[in-house]
């Protein structure tokens, strides 16, 4: 009904209506919308889809992003991550800085330690041993956006865990890890070490002169697994998706810091318990068994393995969760001569993190704002230590076919995986005594 034709008795009431009252209301409206759509709409920026590793490579060309990009993200879709996770005062800027947004920049004086001096490097990372020909990739540092990242600092590190426990969880990248940091440590200490167990998985090193250990445990999959084919590592496992995995579980109460860390090996042919029945698989040849996806298994794993923390009784330690370090095979997959022949760093706009490694990482920061909301109950501490921007930007780092001598009439697979000694990964350790070092003024 138009205005006009209203009766005068409502018209002349229409008049008197103050002329803010519909802006009040529309304004309402307007807010109860934002409010109820604006986090979805976020988390749809933010998030891949669950099931987008099912998806054939052309239907995800779209869902990647560019390391500012996952800038973006991280801050939008993770503003729910403990700010003191991916944050840190610069003291140069006086103003809080993300350490994990940057890029890497010429740095003429590293590197800090060599394949001579640190007895710590493995042979299939030892680049220079094998005749790694060039040498430019040794020569550069991580530069965050809006601060410096201090290089590292042996004798400050040792300052900073002077009585403390160290322990790397996870695959032979952990050990590549915990490793770089005995190499940079080579220069003002030497650890004596001890093997847990027959396979060298399981290592400590001990710092008696600072009362400080670190461990080495092998636990690619974080929960319990077992060998189809105990004489076969090659052979799928048998993943237990609902259980701890006590090589490391039951040693959590002894160490102050846990960095927590898994990837490639989730996407190895593997069968799926739940309750001891199978559940299903991945790559498996059985049309009976239930097929799914790496990140069923993936997911399930990293909420197992916080739980086994959370629930740990007097754990008063820090959990750092070290995020996935992708490969960067090019000319084909690793079993099809795929390698990775780059001398330098990527810059940001050169490339993107896509299909898998990109929701392999998504899930991560998902599992750790789980595990955070749930220590905040428990007394639990989880920290965020995010190499995954930086390492994308690094195709230069990898061992490639410098492992090892080569041999006539011999192909060998190409690592891409794993990164040279010295070398990128050497910047983990960065961050990492900047956290520790945070966390050290935090107890006083």
């Amino acid at each position: 009904m138009k205005l006009q034709e209203l009766p005068l008795s409502k018209l002349q009431t229409l008049k008197k209506t103050p002329n803010f009252i519909p802006l009040i209301v529309l304004t309402f409206f307007l807010i109860l919308i934002i409010t109820t759509y604006f986090p979805f709409f976020l988390d749809k920026l933010s998030l891949t889809s669950y099931s987008a590793v099912e998806q054939k490579p052309k239907e995800r060309e779209s869902k990647s992003l560019s390391p500012a990009q996952i800038e973006y993200s991280t801050i939008t879709k993770d503003a729910k991550i403990e700010e003191n996770t991916t944050m840190t005062g610069s003291k140069a800027l006086n103003r809080k800085c993300d350490l994990f947004s940057g890029e890497w920049i010429p740095n003429p004086e590293s590197p800090y330690y060599t394949n001579t001096t640190c007895n710590a490097i493995e042979e299939q990372q030892n680049c220079m041993k094998f005749g790694r020909p060039d040498t430019g990739f040794l020569k550069w540092r991580w530069k965050p956006d809006d601060c410096e990242l201090p290089v590292f600092d042996p004798t400050k590190f040792l300052e900073h865990v002077k009585g403390k426990s160290l322990a790397f969880v996870g695959d032979s990248v952990a050990r590549n890890h915990m490793q770089s940091l005995i190499c940079l440590l080579s220069r003002v200490a030497q650890p004596v070490s001890t093997v847990s167990n027959h396979k060298h998985e399981n290592k400590l090193y001990e710092y008696r002169e600072h009362n400080f250990n670190i461990s080495i445990i092998f636990s690619p999959y974080l929960i319990r697994t077992e060998r189809t084919d105990p004489n076969d590592i090659l052979r799928p496992y048998n993943l237990f998706l609902d259980e701890f995995d006590k090589t490391w579980t039951s040693k959590i109460q002894t160490f102050d810091y846990i960095i927590i860390s898994a990837g490639q090996w989730f996407l190895r042919p593997t069968y799926f318990y739940l309750n001891s029945t199978l559940a299903g698989c991945l790559y498996c040849p059985e049309p009976n068994v239930t097929h799914l996806s790496w990140s069923f298994s993936y997911r399930l794993a990293f909420q197992r393995a916080f739980r086994a923390i959370n629930d740990a009784e007097n754990f008063t330690g820090v959990t750092f969760l070290r995020t996935y370090a992708l490969s960067h095979f090019e000319g084909g997959p690793w079993d099809k001569g795929g390698d990775c022949v780059r001398t330098r760093p990527f810059r940001r706009n050169e490339t993107a993190l896509k299909y898998y490694s990109l929701e392999m990482y998504m899930i991560q920061l998902e599992e750790l704002r789980i595990a955070q909301e749930a220590g905040r109950r428990t007394g639990g501490k989880f920290r965020l230590l995010d190499v995954t921007k930086a390492m994308l930007l690094r195709p230069d780092g990898h061992p490639g076919k410098y492992g090892r001598w080569p041999i006539a009439n011999q192909t060998f697979i190409n690592d891409c995986v794993h990164w040279c000694l010295p070398g990128p990964i050497d910047a983990w350790n960065d961050f990492l005594q900047e956290l520790l070092e945070r966390e050290v003024e935090k107890e006083f």
